[in-house]
């Protein structure tokens, strides 16, 4: 039987994107600023580093050292951007708006940035009654991005300013939150009393017969305060077993599981009662299995990237690689959610994976990670022509 109407609730990650595009990792001007051991607040091309971190590595303010790499250019785009908010932004422009309703649950300050990302919301199917404004800076995330860096494949660094995510606490989650036929949790690495606490959120919301979507985020707290450890979601591995869907990089998979290869990875989340895994690893194969819990099971396997979209990248076509694997967890929850909505009791994961690697593909051809479209289903109107052509890739 289908449901009328499903409310998808999303709290974690949620900040202003200010993105340089164009800047050569290679650069002199760029390597002076390249991290020297782990969790010392250098850079790391893929990885995320916290402002104040960095400007303790460098010795200099942020505003004097972005201008050294950029040479002194103002940022090509300022766009809403973060795990939390971008993939329910995706997901909610991909979904009927009258039979699917997405809740984002995170807070801003009264500045510009805060601001912004208001007025942003506004252009989206997201409600944002849930929305909170509080004392405090918004937070904030420079993107340097190198599109020929990995072959031209492209690749992104972080600079973080936490702000008011720092206090925002799990009292901040109401019933409603926890009445949602889906919740998600995204990014919430960088909102420090969610992550803290998720083991408690996630068993909360398994007693109350909600279906559960992690997608991480680089967790550079915990790599700095445990250099090359391995990173903790929650207070223990309990959190493991109550999670549904678990949508992460490689990176983020082998430091989550504290081990050395994705093999090792996909097992440890098996051995922990994970319900189902999708892991991206760029431009290669995503690794994937789902034990039957909530999603209709299949042993672990790999599906490859878009031949379509990636000849579109080595065409040239490819503008900026921020916010490709948000958009591929909002493209999973899109599907998850369009497969509940119509009856499926058990979503098909490979059907799910399927919509987030051509959500994420697709997500090079802009700038950051949010697209705004011009009128409601233009998104997908664009994303289907892929969907179309991968269907034929995995028939050939």
């Amino acid at each position: 039987m289908n449901e009328r109407v499903i409310n998808i609730s999303g709290v974690g990650c949620c900040l202003v994107d200010r993105l340089y595009g164009n800047i050569s990792f290679a650069a002199e001007s760029f390597s002076r600023y390249l991290s020297r051991q782990r969790g010392d607040g250098g850079l790391i091309p893929g990885h995320l580093v916290f402002r104040e971190e960095f400007e303790s590595f460098t010795g200099d303010r942020l505003d004097r050292v972005l201008r050294d790499i950029t040479h002194g250019r103002e940022p090509d785009a300022v766009n809403i951007g973060g795990p939390g908010i971008v993939p329910l932004i995706h997901a909610s422009q991909l979904s009927g708006q009258d039979t699917c309703r997405y809740h984002f649950y995170g807070c801003g300050g009264r500045d510009s940035a805060g601001s912004f990302i208001r007025s942003s919301l506004k252009r989206t199917p997201v409600q944002q009654d849930k929305y909170s404004v509080t004392e405090g800076l918004t937070p904030l995330t420079i993107v340097l991005s190198d599109p020929s860096y990995n072959g031209g494949q492209g690749e992104r660094i972080f600079i973080n300013s936490i702000g008011t995510a720092w206090d925002y606490k799990p009292s901040n989650l109401d019933d409603d939150f926890f009445a949602s036929r889906v919740v998600v949790f995204g990014g919430t690495a960088l909102v420090p009393q969610i992550h803290d606490t998720l083991t408690d959120l996630l068993e909360r919301a398994k007693r109350n017969g909600c279906l559960t979507i992690v997608n991480t985020v680089f967790d550079f707290r915990s790599e700095k305060s445990n250099p090359g450890g391995k990173w903790p979601l929650g207070k223990t591995d309990e959190s493991y077993r109550l999670v549904d869907l678990l949508i992460m990089d490689r990176e983020e998979a082998l430091r989550l599981s504290g081990t050395d290869g994705l093999n090792e990875a996909t097992g440890f989340f098996l051995g922990k009662g994970t319900g189902a895994v999708a892991v991206t690893n760029g431009s290669d194969n995503i690794r994937l299995f789902s034990t039957g819990k909530a999603f209709d099971g299949i042993d672990e396997c790999e599906m490859p990237v878009s031949h379509a979209i990636s000849k579109r990248i080595q065409n040239g076509y490819a503008v900026d690689t921020t916010g490709c694997g948000d958009n591929f967890a909002g493209g999973m929850i899109a599907s998850v959610v369009s497969q509940l909505k119509d009856g499926i009791q058990k979503p098909d994961l490979r059907e799910a994976v399927i919509m987030g690697i051509i959500s994420g593909g697709f997500s090079c051809f802009y700038m950051g990670g949010t697209y705004f479209e011009k009128y409601r289903g233009e998104k997908l109107q664009l994303l289907y022509p892929y969907y179309e052509d991968y269907k034929k890739q995995l028939e050939a």
